[in-house]
């Protein structure tokens, strides 16, 4: 992780972190790149208002070069244990093969286990291949079968 900084999110970073969402084929589908949209600020003030749910930034030299966002889920299930959901993971395009999604997924884990959680679990679109092969790389295992219902 040399070289990288890892910071919550403010609302002045709005607009940097909504552009790394929509760097690429589908994000650019989903995002509707407008850091006015008030849509945007409140759910930034829903997540900042819950202790288990961050949104951060991750730079080199003071350059935004990646975003993710991590939340604790407390469960009954496996022995009351907590999980770490990694969601909205992006690296910029034109430095992603680096090292920088590795070192921002090792970071993750760690601090996962800082909290107690007795897992790290994610989901990937099944078009993104790169990135299936990317998280296999980083140790995660397709255990399960994600299933969504789009409202």
């Amino acid at each position: 992780m040399a070289g990288l900084t890892f910071r919550d999110i403010g609302p002045a970073d709005l607009t940097t972190v909504i552009a790394l969402l929509a760097d690429d084929d589908l994000g650019w589908i989903r995002e509707n790149r407008d850091p006015a949209d008030p849509l945007y600020l409140k759910a930034l003030a829903e997540i900042d208002a819950d202790p288990n749910n961050r949104v951060l930034l991750v730079e080199r030299e003071g350059e935004a070069v990646g975003t993710f966002q991590l939340t604790i889920i407390p469960s009954i299930s496996l022995q009351a244990k907590k999980r770490l959901q990694i969601e909205a993971v992006r690296v910029r395009s034109d430095l992603r093969g680096q090292g920088i999604g590795r070192d921002m997924m090792l970071w993750a884990i760690d601090q996962a286990r800082a909290e107690g959680c007795a897992l790290v679990q994610l989901t990937t679109n099944t078009a993104r291949t790169d990135a299936k092969r990317f998280y296999e790389q980083v140790g995660f295992v397709a255990s399960h079968h994600g299933m969504k219902l789009n409202l």
